[in-house]
């Protein structure tokens, strides 16, 4: 049986000049689950996970204009497991749709997962993933004082965003219910889970608790691939290879590459945090906790790195 844990990126769902409509972002899923599909064919199991920024944003948005019609804003947690819902109900449909007409009788589930993040993390004293809509000084001022929010100023975009913290994850709470659907027959579920890096929780006295942070999506969906002790894992994103000095006269798109030979190029700085840098640490933390390949490519691209090596295939050892 081959499986493999395919992350979704942003542009799957969303453009850069797209304004968010349902429109929109459904005919942006029917385009990248046409190549989604494909790898299904090819006989893999697979779990999807993918990211969730514009839609959390749009919610938190409308979290905003609700609020003034005094309707009671949701917590951050519960943002992210209603962009969860909704992102997850597109894919599932659109993927499902998509297979029946090739012919194949199986179906895509999507799932609400909580992830586990330490209440101790140093990500909580120091917020620094932005989140939500811009703002004025002046608005950004009055939201810190009322609501105890952490909001700095964005030079470079002209405004002030509200910023949270982003835990490392360290726990998938529903990992047991995701090996039953994918490994519990052949062929297994089509699983979609830990949408925009799953809802972080703490574990207390009580139980599980909702707070407010986000957890990278890549972390995530490289310790959802290391849970269930996946061999492959796969990173889609707007290029087709991940580059060496990128935007320079001399960048170099990168093939098949050791994990040693990936570890000094971040080393060196060749993968900026804002970039590429989220997906190569993950890919650093799969292949040195039990993963063997890591494929990091285009959704247009992924058939051709499957069947013909292209895209970068970062490999341990």
């Amino acid at each position: 049986m081959k499986t493999a844990v395919i992350a979704l990126g942003g542009n799957a769902l969303l453009k850069p000049e797209d304004r968010g409509t349902y429109e929109e972002q459904m005919r942006n899923v029917r385009e990248s689950v046409r190549h989604l599909a494909s790898i299904i064919e090819m006989g893999y199991d697979v779990i999807f996970t993918h990211g969730n920024g514009p839609q959390v944003g749009n919610i938190l948005l409308q979290n905003e204009v609700a609020s003034k019609r005094e309707i009671p804003a949701m917590p951050l947690d519960v943002c992210v497991a209603e962009s969860q819902g909704l992102i997850g109900y597109m894919i599932q449909q659109a993927l499902t749709n998509d297979l029946r007409r090739r012919g194949t009788e199986r179906s895509a589930t999507s799932m609400i997962i909580q992830v586990l993040v330490d209440e101790h993390d140093p990500a909580f004293d120091n917020p620094t993933k932005p989140i939500g809509p811009f703002y004025s000084e002046e608005e950004a001022k009055t939201l810190m004082k009322e609501k105890g929010w952490t909001i700095v100023e964005d030079r470079a975009r002209g405004g002030w965003r509200r910023v949270v913290p982003s835990p490392e994850p360290i726990d998938i709470v529903e990992k047991e219910a995701i090996k039953r659907l994918i490994f519990g027959k052949t062929p297994g579920e089509i699983v979609i889970a830990a949408g925009g890096g799953g809802i972080p929780v703490i574990r207390t006295s009580e139980g599980y608790q909702g707070v407010e942070a986000v957890i990278d999506k890549d972390r995530a969906s490289a310790l959802l691939a290391k849970i269930i002790g996946e061999k492959l894992f796969i990173m889609l994103t707007a290029v087709d290879n991940v580059y060496i000095n990128y935007g320079k006269p001399n960048e170099k798109p990168l093939g098949y590459v050791s994990l040693g030979d990936v570890k000094r190029y971040f080393a060196e700085g060749h993968f900026p945090p804002g970039s590429m840098g989220p997906k190569i640490e993950a890919s650093i933390d799969f292949l040195e906790n039990g993963g063997e390949e890591v494929i990091i490519t285009s959704p247009e691209n992924l058939e051709k790195a499957i069947k013909e090596g292209k895209g970068t295939h970062i490999i341990r050892g």
